[in-house]
């Protein structure tokens, strides 16, 4: 008894449970970020890959504001690579199906051709006969029967043929008709491949950037967390000392007026408390605008090594347009373009800022020249963190642009 006290007890529960797998099976195949649906029937892959995809959007703003420690940030890195992963399985999958598609299509059409030109032929013999007896009633067909009854039967049957032979012509016009559709649906879903399949270059492409990003990450912390807090900390006081310096918060003083490739200051050797290593950061800024230097320097040989690594191609883009000579001597190391860059999308700099406001750029000489005559000021910002930034400007003599030169030494 007591044992079936128990059963009673449960048999709700039970019932539950089976009413739960039978009617809303999902619930028991959740997917993870990183499913590849691969175990799946062909009916429930591509829900399934539309709900990985889900699940890996949901991880990804999950983590988006969770970047405060390393961890954290191969987390939101990881999360990233799993949701472009998960798009290409998708396109992939996609593709397939198109393709499937495209296949039966062209078999169809090829049965659908052979099959009206072969009836079409036969119609139209047919016609052609039944025309000429056409041409020959009635007498014909009278002198030809064996009486008036006769007569009369083989007429109905010859009208009778020739109607029948109209309807099936209008029907096999109306089969052409579909035929012609079918080839309009085929290179309709030929154009969707094909934009699926560019979809897919750009997908595995972010993909291999996300995954060189990582690997940056790692190899440039050495997957120390002590390391990362000190690289989050000087690029948070590069972004804070750069924004306070544009908005007019640095202390400067003029200095006197400079011709155009006069040297004006020199790079710092090494890394300082806002900066990782020697480089220069360009900005030009018109009125209170600042500006793409870009649409201003020249065409000069450079080294890209603003992506991965140094001559990869997944770097920003690399596209003077403008007559101003460069800053520093060439060949340019550019180690950072304008706008959203490389470093921004893959590394820890993008949990600091969104937009990169100036040319990150290099020559060993570490020498720093005015890109245009005007007059010349140096100044600096002392940040939160007793940090300073040092810089010179140069208010340009034959429009309202100034230039920014920081991370320098005065001379």
């Amino acid at each position: 008894m007591k044992k079936l006290g128990v059963w009673v007890m449960a048999f709700p529960v039970v019932l539950f449970l089976i009413v739960a797998v039978t009617f809303f099976p999902g619930s028991a195949l959740s997917v993870s970020c990183e499913d590849s649906c691969s175990d799946r029937s062909e009916s429930e892959r591509l829900s399934c890959l539309q709900e990985v995809r889900q699940a890996c959007e949901a991880k990804l703003a999950e983590t988006t504001s969770k970047k405060t420690t390393l961890q954290s940030a191969v987390n939101y890195l990881n999360s990233q690579i799993a949701l472009t992963q998960s798009k290409i399985n998708q396109t992939i999958y996609q593709i397939e199906q198109l393709e499937k598609e495209i296949e039966l299509l062209t078999a169809k059409i090829a049965i659908l051709d052979t099959s009206l030109e072969e009836t079409t032929q036969v119609l139209l013999k047919r016609i052609a006969a039944t025309y000429k007896q056409v041409k020959l009633q009635p007498l014909f067909l009278l002198v030809s029967s064996d009486g008036f009854s006769d007569f009369i039967n083989r007429y109905k049957y010859l009208r009778a043929a020739q109607t029948n032979d109209r309807k099936i012509m209008f029907e096999l016009e109306q089969e052409r008709a579909t035929l012609d559709q079918q080839k309009i649906l085929k290179e309709e879903k030929q154009e969707e491949v094909l934009g699926l399949k560019t979809d897919l270059i750009g997908q595995k492409g972010k993909l291999a950037e996300q995954q060189a990003g990582k690997k940056k990450v790692l190899e440039e912390t050495k997957n120390d967390e002590k390391r990362y807090q000190d690289l989050l900390a000087r690029a948070r006081a590069e972004f804070e000392a750069i924004q306070n310096v544009l908005a007019g918060g640095g202390t400067e003083t003029e200095v006197g007026n400079v011709s155009e490739g006069q040297t004006i200051a020199r790079m710092i050797s090494g890394a300082s408390c806002n900066s990782n290593g020697p480089h220069l950061h360009f900005t030009a800024v018109k009125g209170n605008s600042v500006e793409n230097p870009f649409n201003y320097l020249k065409s000069v040989d450079h080294e890209n090594c603003s992506g991965s690594s140094c001559g990869s191609t997944d770097g920003d883009s690399f596209s003077p347009s403008g007559d101003w000579n460069w800053p520093v001597d060439t060949p340019v190391k550019f180690s950072q373009g304008y706008g959203e860059t490389w470093a921004v999308r893959n590394t820890w700099v993008g949990s600091i800022y969104r937009f990169h406001n100036g040319l990150d750029i290099y020559n060993s000489s570490l020498t720093v020249k005015s890109t245009k005559a005007g007059k010349l000021f140096r100044g600096s910002y002392v940040g939160a963190s007793g940090c300073t930034l040092r810089y010179v400007k140069v208010d340009h003599s034959d429009s309202d642009i100034d230039t920014y030169y920081l991370h320098v030494d005065y001379l």
